[in-house]
């Protein structure tokens, strides 16, 4: 079997934060329950973004606990990284790989293979790649204000730059990163 380039990563927790806070798991039906839902691009959804394009089932009057939550998101991640490392074919640092585990759990394997932000990724452009993100800001044809937002902190991630509030504003203060480590430069 041949070996992926990437296959010594994994989402990290600042990755899985970003994807937590555009997904939210905010369709709540009492105390640490949550029902499924419509997204904006009409797709039904449940707890952290999960859809039944992966993993485990469920209907529109489905309600999840807390932990099924936590577990879909979990067993998704898997497919998601997977998924990455298929596709990139040049060496990735952290904060790349988790920026593209994001944004391939939002629009599917099929659109990163398509998309000119994986070409460039494979070309080792990653300044144009990371300008590639925006363009993905739609949800049933029209752009949606999270869409945006959450392209933006993708972006700024990918290319190692803190926004822990994920507002797509660049941290004040904050130095860039590498691969979650401080470089220093901004």
């Amino acid at each position: 079997m041949e070996r992926l380039v990437n296959e010594n990563l994994s989402l990290s927790t600042e990755g899985a934060n970003l994807i937590k806070a555009f997904e939210s798991c905010e369709k709540k039906s009492g105390p640490g329950r949550f029902k499924a839902y419509v997204c904006p691009a009409g797709v039904l959804t449940i707890g952290w973004g999960h859809t039944n394009d992966n993993g485990r089932k469920f209907g529109p009057d489905d309600i999840w606990s807390q932990q099924e939550c936590d577990d879909a998101f979990n067993t998704d991640m898997d497919v998601f990284e997977k998924a990455v490392r298929r596709n990139v074919t040049v060496p990735l640092n952290q904060s790349q790989f988790d920026a593209l585990v994001s944004f391939t759990y939002n629009v599917g394997e099929g659109n990163l293979k398509s998309s000119t932000l994986l070409k460039k990724v494979n070309a080792g452009d990653f300044e144009g790649a990371a300008h590639e993100f925006s363009k993905w800001n739609k949800g049933g044809g029209k752009v949606l204000a999270g869409l945006v937002r959450r392209r933006a902190s993708e972006a700024l991630l990918f290319q190692g730059i803190p926004d822990r509030d994920y507002d797509g504003l660049p941290d004040q203060g904050m130095a860039k990163t590498t691969g979650g480590h401080a470089s220093g430069l901004t």
